[in-house]
Parts: C-alpha cells; structure tokens; sequence
C-alpha cells in the first residue's frame, strides 16, 4: 500500500535532504509544495507551485492530494531576517500553518502532521539549564523564535482541540551541504571557498564567536523528522539534537584546518545581532526513547561536505 507524503517548502535546504531521504523508502509517494518554480526539481516528486498564504490554494492542495503524512517545514527561518521585519516573519509563519491546519481538519483528519519548529524558542538559558530538555521555559530573544512558539502552540491547539495527530519538533543548530549563506557554518564555508579560489582576500568576515552551539548534519536531522511524523507520539515534542555544543570559534577553526590556503580572521560588526543566547546543547533522550534516532554523521565529515558542496558552487560561477 502506497503512503502519500506531502512536504512543504520542498525548495528548502532541509526540505531537499528530506526528499532525498525519502526517496530511499518503498512505497512513498511524494508531493511538495514551493512558492516558486523548484530551479533544480526533485525527480519522483509532484511540486505544486502556490502561496501556503493563499487559503484557497492550500484547501484544494490538500482536498486533491489528501495525504496520509504531512512535513510542514515551510517557514521563514532566517532570524537575521526576522529582526529586520519582525511582523513579516510572524505573519508569514503562523498564515502559512493556519490555513495548512484548516485544510488538513477539513480534508485529511487522519494524516499524521510534523510540524518543525525550532531551538531558538528555548531562547535565553542559563548554564544550569544545559542540556535543554523539552520542558525547559521558552524565553525567546527574537523575533523569529517568536514566530516558532506561535506555530508550535498553534500545532498544540491542533491536536487538543482539533484532535489531529501534529508532532512537533525542535530542531537544533543542523548544517550541511546547500545550506545558504546567512547560516554561520555555510557562512563560514562559503569565505574560505572563495579565498580558496581567489574570488575574495584570503580573510574570513565574522560575528559573535563566543557562542556556544549544538549542531547536527541535515542528513540526520530530516531522518529524524520522518521517524518523529511516523512514529511519535501525537501531541508530543521532540527535541532533535547532537547533544554536544561546539563554540563558534572552533566550527571557524576546523573549518580553517580544511582550508587549501590561510586565512585569516576579520571581526564584522554587522554580523552581531541585537542579542544572542550564549550556549544550546540539546538532550534528544524523548526521541530516541520514542523512535530510537540518533546521529550518525561526524561533525567534521558535516563540515568537509559544506566545504566541498561551496567549491563546487563558486567554481561553476562565470568569470
């Protein structure tokens, strides 16, 4: 029997190793959903182009596909983003779910509904606090978080109130190969490609090094998206994380370590953010108890494939 996927944002970075992902299990058959044209496609994947802002169009996307799973990744994520146009990350990310709630109450009660939020909501925590567990206060520091806990209580109501069957997760820090470049570690990567190939002074631009983060490889991450879908608990929330925190200065430094040339470092003030929570290390015990996911992917191997996939990138730009 085939199981019908639908995936939102399916021009995502982590929407596109979802799909990749995805495409290893039998008997799936998948749709996505993209605001514009997906450049590169996903081959075996039906990508209906629309505005999950538009009511209209996500009723009958749901009434036509009716899908027995549903990954709602599609989201503005970029908290750098969201502190320049706070209201427009809040109305986008919670317009985006609404109608996507409604139209699964109205047209597919009985699909099993992931919905991503993220660590920023834990927000400000204190060392006393690490590692973060699910039933840590959220006290969020920006705008973006806000637009997370928003989505994450409005999947909560889902289930209690609706009676649907929404998971939801909190996912780490996770970077990987095609991730953009307003992420630190693709930050990072994409200065030390271009020092490499000579398209920039061999000088790495930085922000806040002091930080502490938890990072995953995408690749795990969008595992454990699946398993959460499909084997969590309905109304639960999952944590995904490593459970180790790196400083920012050393993702910098292995990254350096991986560099064909030296670079050197150069602070930018215009990469400090308004506030920044000091340390998130993540505790993931809830969802490997209750789908038995852990990460498998070493940091460094993360880090080389970021470095190599940047490269490629930059090499195939006109001179």
């Amino acid at each position: 029997m085939t199981t019908c996927v639908l995936v939102t944002g399916a021009g995502g970075f982590a929407a596109g190793h979802l799909f990749t992902y995805l495409r290893s299990i039998p008997d799936l058959s998948l749709f996505g959903t993209a605001r514009h044209a997906v450049a590169e496609g996903q081959p075996g994947t039906s990508i209906r182009v629309g505005d999950l802002r538009d009511h209209g169009f996500v009723d009958r996307l749901i009434r036509e596909v009716r899908p027995d799973v549903v990954l709602h990744l599609a989201a503005q994520s970029s908290v750098d983003a969201a502190w320049r146009d706070p209201s427009a990350t809040l109305l986008n990310n919670t317009a985006c779910q609404s109608n996507l709630l409604d139209a699964i109450d109205s047209h597919a009660r009985d699909a099993r509904v992931l919905v991503a939020g993220s660590a920023d909501e834990y927000g400000l925590v204190a060392p006393n606090e690490v590692p973060i567990t699910e039933s840590q206060p959220l006290r969020p520091i920006n705008p973006y978080a806000i637009s997370k806990i928003a989505q994450d209580m409005m999947a909560l109501q889902s289930y209690l109130g609706r009676g649907l069957a929404v998971v939801r997760v909190r996912p780490f820090n996770h970077t990987g190969p095609g991730q953009r470049p307003d992420f630190v570690a693709s930050a990072f990567a994409r200065q030390v490609a271009s020092a490499e190939l000579g398209l920039q002074p061999p000088v790495i631009r930085v922000g806040n090094l002091d930080a502490r983060r938890d990072f995953s490889d995408v690749r795990d991450v969008v595992r454990a998206h699946w398993l959460a879908a499909t084997r969590g608990q309905p109304g639960e929330v999952y944590n995904i994380a490593s459970g180790s925190d790196v400083r920012i200065s050393e993702l910098l430094d292995r990254l350096r370590a991986m560099a064909r040339c030296p670079v050197a470092v150069e602070t930018d003030p215009e990469r400090m953010r308004p506030s920044d929570v000091p340390i998130l290390r993540g505790d993931a015990t809830r969802l490997r108890e209750a789908t038995g996911w852990r990460p498998e992917i070493p940091l460094d191997k993360t880090l080389s494939d970021l470095l190599d996939y940047w490269r490629g990138q930059l090499a195939r730009r006109p001179s």
